[in-house]
C-alpha cells in the first residue's frame, strides 16, 4: 500500500499540523490521497487530550491546548522526534488495539538497534525503560480513529529537558517518571527518523 513520508527540519506549529492531518484524514476518505507517515519536531507546548483532568495541571501558568487525540496531557519541544500519521484501517485490520500494538513494536524495534530494551505497558499506554531502580516513559502515543482512519501520532523523547514534565502529571501517571534516549544511553540519534520510517512501513504491511 501506497504511503507518503513527509520530513520536516525545521519545527512545525502544533496547530498547523492538526490542520494538514484533519485535511489529509478527509482526502484519505474520498480516495483522493494515500496514507501519510509525518517525522516533526514542535516547538515547546503542552497538550491535552479527550480524558485529562484539571488536577493533572499543576502549573496553572502554562498554554494548554485542547486537542481530540486520546490522552490525557504531555508536552512536545525540542529534542522530541513526533511521528504523525494519517492510517487507513479499512485497508489493513479494522482493529484498534491492533494498531496500538502495532506502533508500541515500532518504537520497541527502533530503540533496539540504539541497544536500547524498551517495552509496553498493558496499563499505561506508551512505551517504558527500566532506568536504574525506576521505570520511566519514554515514548507518548495518542491516537484518535474517524471513519476507520487513525490519526494524531506518537512522541519519543531524544534529548529534550525533562524538567518541563514538572509542570503536569504526563499522561495522568503520577507514580512512574520520564526519561529520554541520551540519558539512558549516550550516542547519536540522528538517523533514528529514518529507523522508525523503516520500521512502521514494514509492519504496516504485515
Amino acid at each position: 500500500m501506497n504511503i507518503e513520508i513527509k520530513k520536516s527540519l525545521k519545527p512545525v506549529k502544533y496547530d498547523d499540523a492538526i490542520k494538514l492531518l484533519e485535511e489529509r484524514l478527509m482526502e484519505i476518505n474520498n480516495n483522493k490521497k494515500s496514507d501519510l507517515i509525518w517525522v516533526l519536531e514542535h516547538k515547546e507546548i503542552y497538550t491535552a487530550g479527550t480524558s485529562y483532568k484539571e488536577e493533572e495541571i499543576l502549573n496553572k501558568n502554562i498554554k494548554l491546548i485542547k486537542t481530540n487525540r486520546g490522552g490525557k496531557i504531555t508536552y512536545h519541544g525540542p529534542g522530541q522526534l513526533v511521528c504523525y500519521f494519517v492510517i487507513d484501517l479499512k485497508k489493513r485490520k479494522k482493529d484498534i488495539r491492533n494498531f496500538i500494538t502495532l506502533i508500541e513494536k515500532t518504537i520497541i524495534e527502533s530503540l533496539s538497534e540504539f541497544d536500547i530494551r524498551s517495552f509496553g505497558d498493558p496499563k499505561n499506554i506508551g512505551i517504558w525503560v527500566n532506568d536504574k531502580t525506576d521505570i520511566k516513559k519514554v515514548a507518548a502515543i495518542g491516537v484518535r480513529v474517524s471513519k476507520w482512519i487513525a490519526y494524531h501520532g506518537f512522541a519519543i523523547n531524544i534529548n529534550n529537558d525533562l524538567t518541563k514534565y514538572q509542570s503536569i502529571i504526563p499522561c495522568g501517571i503520577s507514580d512512574k517518571g520520564v526519561a529520554n534516549l541520551k540519558s539512558i544511553n549516550d550516542q547519536n540519534y540522528n538517523i533514528l527518523s529514518d529507523i522508525i520510517i523503516k520500521n512502521f512501513t514494514k509492519n504496516l504491511e504485515i
